[in-house]
């Protein structure tokens, strides 16, 4: 589990073999490892000690001191977190090697999805309390959906109180693939010492920021070291009949084919190894970059995989979209095949740079090669998910790539200073192109401009991009709902609009009936004028004249299910014009809708609310405190132990819905709406709503 000679005959899929004492004869491809887990795990301080322990950094930073290689940004250091993925470049035992570091918030899950797209191999970085488990199950689900090879690290077992065994179950329930502990801890009481590494049967002890000691193992974890063997090669057995025919016979498989069968599974992503340690301590960090080194599929592999087609000269896919100073639009690439050069030509766009990214620092190159993650410097047409080749991006092709996730929180948005108008629009617009699952909306009904995104801190940091990269200050207020309203009663009203102001005045004169329609009707106009008391060229101007006097009614709000039949009037020869009858129009509907019995109408959406079986009672009680309707709920298609609720909830509580829902469920509950209908509102809700907007007015 620690510095220490190489098991022999483990073989590598990335072209090593041997002793990692040296380096292959053959030099490697680079490879990418994607580290991702829940927010607090430890991903950042992994990759530190990844980094250190290959050479690549003189001394481990921290997040706490803003030492750390990623995170440079004023964001993120006033957050202590990732707020973007962060990309590191090393060499290990002569391997190249990418990795990416990406944010743990729930809210930030997009960059890391993309960014899995990447990704060889999959390091799950997760904390050693069985209750945190759950916190890992949409990870894990969308790691087995796309099939992408991955590896579970539990981190900060020095602090642990909960036995392996019990985290491992926990772990187990939210995995749908089996997991395969490769270590056993040894204990000095309560006290985690070191690790047997269950393929080779070595012991090693830990030694605090120094290379693990090569040791006896021990007689008092002999037990469950044959215990946990012998349960991962049946796991292993359940994949390859050989091994299982070796099994039952009680032979020994040997190291060399136990190796190689990891190697397959992993790759085929059929298992998921589990190992041991602590990062702040450095404690399992050379146990498992070997496990990395030798069992990670190669880039050609992971091409294969994603169903990327080969190409005339190169191909890549766009797996990020940073804007950056003095460097402009930047497209973070994974290369699958070929070779790309600085100044080529890439679907008629010069290739203006050609960069290395390692954490804040950029290094240009010359050219690259297939398995580099590179940075593609001022292709503008390119977007996140795009595969490019040499002849530029390629549409319509069966790659696969994540979808954006579905907003769950919105605020609108008001520059400080009106001059920024113009330029706040343009700086969303990258903030968009840099995180898909980040979108805009310009509405209507209440005349807001709203970003919306995956949550409160989401949207905070949107804000902060805004200031700090954009210069664009902005004033940030919860949405209104799109509040309408409607009448109750019938009433005939008459109209006169008569103006005399030297030349020809204007007169119009109209009667009209007005009446309520059933709900989702809209707004409906129609005639029954006969003897030519209003002419024919003058009616349409009624209808404009009432369709533009219901965008207000006498409550404040669009009016709609309604219809307004005109079936009398006057007219006079010389001052009637379409603008008199249009004026007349609107006073019919100004003046008549307060005597129908206004009513407030406020939206309804269906919503769909996806939790843990386990949360689902706290979830209907959240329904119901936002005086929402229960519709049902059943078991989620495809997922373990899940529940989905359908409700129908007001638009004015879904607001922060998304903060007490994963407030209840540690994190992961999640849900979807979309508008289903407009019901009355009344009683002293309703007339705080108006209230608010008389004094808005």
């Amino acid at each position: 589990m620690g510095n220490g000679p190489n098991n022999a005959g483990n073989a590598s899929s990335g072209g090593n073999a041997g002793n990692d004492g040296g380096t292959s004869a053959t030099p490697a491809r680079p490879r990418c490892g994607v580290l991702v887990g829940s927010y607090s795990s430890g991903k950042t301080s992994l990759l530190e000690a990844l980094l250190f322990a290959a050479g690549a950094r003189s001394r481990k930073g921290k997040v706490t001191d803003g030492s750390s290689l990623g995170d440079a940004s004023i964001e993120a250091r006033a957050r202590q977190m990732s707020i973007e993925p962060n990309v590191a470049t090393c060499t290990y035992l002569g391997d190249p090697w990418h990795f990416i570091d990406c944010p743990g918030s729930i809210e930030l899950a997009q960059d890391a999805r993309n960014a899995l797209m990447a990704a060889d191999v999959a390091i799950v970085v997760a904390e050693p309390e069985p209750a945190r488990a759950i916190t890992l199950a949409p990870l894990l689900k969308f790691l087995d959906d796309y099939q992408i090879p991955h590896c579970l690290f539990v981190n900060k077992m020095d602090k642990a109180n909960a036995r392996v065994r019990d985290v491992l179950e926990a772990l187990q329930t939210v995995s749908s693939r089996p997991l395969l502990l490769r270590q056993v801890p040894i204990r000095d009481g309560e006290q985690i010492v070191g690790a047997v590494d269950l393929v080779s049967e070595r012991a090693w002890k830990y030694q605090e920021h120094k290379p693990s000691a090569l040791i006896a193992m021990p007689e008092t974890v002999k037990t469950r070291e044959e215990e946990a063997r012998r349960e991962m090669l049946e796991a292993l057995a359940d994949f390859d009949d050989g091994l299982l025919e070796e099994l039952l016979e009680d032979k020994v498989p040997p190291t060399e084919e136990v190796y190689a069968q990891l190697t397959k599974d992993l790759a085929d992503d059929l298992i998921v190894p589990v190992f041991l340690g602590s990062a702040d301590l450095d404690n399992g960090i050379t146990r498992l970059w070997k496990a990395l080194r030798h069992e990670t599929p190669d880039v050609a592999s992971t091409a294969a995989r994603l169903g990327i087609a080969d190409a005339k000269d190169f191909t890549a896919t766009v797996v990020k979209t940073f804007h950056l100073p003095h460097t402009g639009k930047v497209s973070l690439a994974r290369l699958w095949q070929g070779e790309i050069k600085e100044g080529v030509l890439i679907g008629g766009e010069r290739l203006a740079g050609l960069i290395s990214l390692n954490g804040g620092q950029i290094d240009k190159l010359a050219e690259a090669d297939a398995g580099a993650l590179v940075g593609l410097v001022r292709l503008e047409a390119l977007q996140t998910g795009d595969l490019v080749t040499g002849e530029g991006r390629q549409e319509g092709v069966n790659m696969l790539w994540p979808e954006a996730l579905t907003p769950v929180f919105a605020q609108a948005l008001q520059p400080l200073k009106r001059e920024d108008e113009v330029k706040l629009t343009a700086s969303l617009a990258k903030l968009i192109e840099e995180d898909p699952s980040l979108s805009l909306e310009r509405r209507a009904d209440t005349h807001e401009l709203v970003l919306l995104g995956q949550g409160q801190i989401h949207l905070q940091i949107a804000a902060d991009k805004l200031k700090n990269r954009h210069h664009v200050e902005v004033a940030v207020s919860q949405p209104q709902p799109a509040y309408k309203e409607t009448i109750r009663k019938s009433v005939e009203h008459h109209a006169r609009h008569k103006r005399q102001s030297g030349g020809h005045g204007q007169f119009a004169d109209i009667k009209v009936r007005i009446e309520p329609l059933e709900r989702g009707a809209g707004i409906l106009f129609d005639e029954t004028i006969v003897g030519g008391s209003v002419p024919r060229q003058y009616i349409p101007a009624v209808e404009n004249g009432v369709r533009e006097a219901a965008a207000k009614g006498p409550l404040g709000f669009p009016v709609v299910d309604f219809k307004v039949t005109l079936h009398d009037g006057q007219f006079h020869s010389v001052d009637s014009s379409e603008m008199a009858f249009k004026i007349a129009g609107r006073l019919a509907v100004v003046e008549g809708l307060p005597e129908c019995e206004p009513v407030l109408l406020e939206p309804i959406y269906h919503v769909t609310i996806q939790v843990p079986s386990e949360f689902t009672n706290k979830v209907h009680g959240l329904i119901s405190s936002r005086r929402g309707q229960i519709l049902g709920f059943d078991a989620r298609a495809g997922w373990t132990a899940w529940d989905q609720v359908e409700a129908y909830m007001p638009h004015a509580e879904l607001q922060d819905l998304i903060v007490d829902l994963r407030s209840l469920t540690l994190g992961v509950g999640s849900y979807t709406a979309r508008f289903d209908h407009l019901q009355e509102l009344h009683g002293r809700m309703a007339d705080q709503v108006v209230a608010e907007r008389e004094q808005a007015a």
